[in-house]
């Protein structure tokens, strides 16, 4: 069997940033609330007229991840998309990214794993790549949250959270069996499925619903905010341990944790949980917000160009997210 490594990564975000002073000018709320509660200070949202969508967003951090590594389009054997945001309810956002960077006619497979829809995609790929099936595989997570907000004070618990952003890597096939993506973990918890959800529209409340029911919201996210970070902290701790014992390390050995950036306060309890120090976690949801499938490799690859990854360094990814759903991954640089 082979093993897998990324070779290249890339990310984009909009130009306009949103700042939590902003949006206390059209939602009832402050800097002060959003920061203690979250940690997020800004985000950037994609401004009408833009001829961004998730999967534009998504080709513009895939050229970027697919130079780094040295490659060209025709070099990439298969396509992973994440995201809870598609450019289209049907299809899928891993074909228009095909089109986009006139690749060849590869395949495409999209995720809708959320938050952990990035770390479900890491793993599909590295299995492909382990058996030997696929060489280079692009995998990416996007998301266009904001035209799918309620940006009124009504909604504010869940809109001031949310960023747009993409994120790229390029998954290859590797010789090193001691390198790469050590190994993957996943989970899922579907009863509590409601709790971090848009269940409209949907298959039975499909467009005459809409039309004839212009009052009902159910087509906004919802989140039990309590209930989604009771359970964060336990199953973010759970798959982090999980990964360090197949692989027979301890926290002590991590070089760098990137956690999905979903709530800094999430963040900081795994750290003291695991007794990291600041220059063992990776954060930057200050800046972006939650960018759902985006979130980790946008951090990734920010971590990486400031220079906080290093050749051997043990790097320990884990998410959370709607589903419920959660994973880990366990890779040596």
């Amino acid at each position: 069997m082979y093993s897998s490594k990324i070779t290249g990564m890339g990310f984009y975000v909009p130009d306009t940033i949103v700042t939590n002073d902003d949006l206390s000018k059209i939602m009832d709320t402050n800097d002060m609330w959003i920061q203690e509660r979250t940690g997020i200070k800004e985000r950037r949202w994609i401004q009408k007229g833009s001829e961004d969508t998730s999967a534009v967003m998504g080709a513009k951090a895939a050229r970027i991840a697919i130079e780094r590594a040295g490659l060209e389009k025709e070099d990439i054997d298969f396509i992973v998309f994440a995201t809870l945001s598609p450019d289209y309810y049907f299809p899928g956002g891993g074909v228009m990214v095909q089109d986009l960077l006139d690749m060849p006619t590869v395949g495409a497979l999209d995720v809708r794993n959320q938050c952990s829809g990035f770390v479900y995609s890491m793993s599909v790929a590295d299995q492909f790549i382990k058996t030997g099936m696929y060489k280079n595989i692009l995998v990416i997570g996007a998301e266009y949250h904001s035209n799918g907000l309620d940006k009124t004070t009504r909604g504010r618990t869940v809109a001031v959270l949310f960023g747009d952003g993409a994120g790229a890597v390029v998954l290859s096939r590797n010789k090193q069996k001691d390198k790469g993506v050590l190994s993957t973990h996943l989970h899922s918890q579907g009863k509590f499925a409601k709790e971090l959800s848009v269940t409209k529209p949907n298959i039975r409340n499909w467009i005459p619903y809409l039309m004839e029911n212009k009052d009902d919201l159910s087509y906004y996210p919802y989140m039990d905010g309590q209930k989604v970070f009771k359970h964060a902290i336990v199953r973010f701790s759970e798959a982090i341990q999980e990964g360090l014992q197949a692989n027979n390390l301890t926290a002590d050995d991590i070089d760098l944790f990137i956690p999905h950036q979903a709530n800094l306060r999430i963040t900081q309890f795994v750290q003291r949980r695991f007794k990291l120090s600041d220059d063992q976690v990776y954060s930057n949801i200050q800046k972006y917000g939650n960018t759902t499938a985006a979130s980790i490799p946008i951090a990734l690859c920010e971590a990486w160009e400031k220079g906080r990854i290093k050749d051997g360094d043990l790097i320990v990814i884990a998410a959370f997210g709607s589903g419920f759903t959660w994973g880990s991954i366990v890779i040596r640089w």
